[in-house]
């Protein structure tokens, strides 16, 4: 902040002094957008010395950065602004607006993969049931899809929240074969939580909710009651087994046993949530 408030005292900014000052402001700049990407002060300041300098390689570079802080903060408006202004400046200049179309094409499509990176790494979690990185990892990968459905809702777009229910739906079923599949494993009935909880969140019609699809589409409506019967019958097929057989039939029924009475005051921790 120093630095820039004696950048706008020169009045020359030929002078050494102005180029030195520049590069601290640009520096500290950086190091503070990497930090909150939302720092309007830090993206004007950086505005300032671009627009003094007019250098298409300053101009290029400050593309790549806005790229590197979008890449981890998709929804900063100051960052998006920040990259709009880039652009103007850089077709102005000697990039070709083809150029710069591709460019942004391809990073919005890189922005967008939520949904293919949680397709693709299904294998990978199918193969490592006991690793519960990679469910926490998918546990990243819907909560960004939720976001964005929750903001597309704001906006008026409905379509986006039937995706993320179908997804959410496949979701649990291909966690309930897991289930079947492997017996004992924590880290698969951890995951059934988490997708649960939200489900009973988002998807239900009794309960409070962030984004409610079935306002929209009456084809989307689960009852509490209908879900948590469902749950009850995966529990009891959980719950039975001869002890003769391979898998670990005991440990199976503790983990089942256990999420069906987290399920229940889950469910009970929900519906007390006040309407926003």
């Amino acid at each position: 902040m120093n630095a820039i408030a004696e950048y706008k005292k020169l009045g020359d900014l030929s002078l050494p002094s102005a180029e030195a000052l520049g590069i601290v402001v640009m520096k500290c700049s950086k190091t503070l957008l990497l930090l909150n990407s939302d720092f309007g002060t830090a993206w004007n300041s950086r505005k300032l010395i671009l627009s003094n300098k007019k250098q298409a390689s300053m101009f290029t570079e400050e593309h790549r950065l806005s790229a590197l802080v979008l890449s981890y903060s998709t929804k900063s408006e100051q960052a998006w602004s920040h990259r709009r202004w880039v652009i103007k400046n850089m077709a102005r200049n000697l990039t070709t607006l083809q150029e710069i179309l591709r460019e942004e094409s391809d990073l919005v499509e890189k922005i967008a993969e939520v949904i293919q990176e949680l397709k693709q790494s299904k294998t990978w979690a199918g193969l490592h049931v006991a690793d519960h990185s990679c469910f926490h990892y998918r546990m990243r990968l819907i909560i960004r899809i939720l976001e964005d459905c929750c903001r597309k809702q704001e906006e008026g777009s409905c379509d986006s929240c039937v995706e993320v229910y179908l997804i959410w739906q496949e979701e649990l079923d291909w966690n309930e074969e897991l289930i079947k599949r492997y017996l004992g494993r924590e880290a698969l009935w951890l995951y059934r939580r988490f997708l649960s909880l939200l489900w009973i969140r988002h998807f239900t019609s009794d309960v409070n909710d962030v984004f409610s699809p079935q306002k929209s589409q009456s084809s989307i409506q689960v009852n509490v009651s209908a879900f948590l019967d469902k749950e009850l019958l995966l529990v009891n097929s959980c719950s039975e087994g001869s002890d003769d057989e391979f898998e670990d039939f005991e440990e199976q029924a503790i983990c089942s046993a256990s999420y069906m009475l987290w399920l229940t005051k889950g469910i009970s921790f929900v519906q007390q949530i006040p309407e926003t």
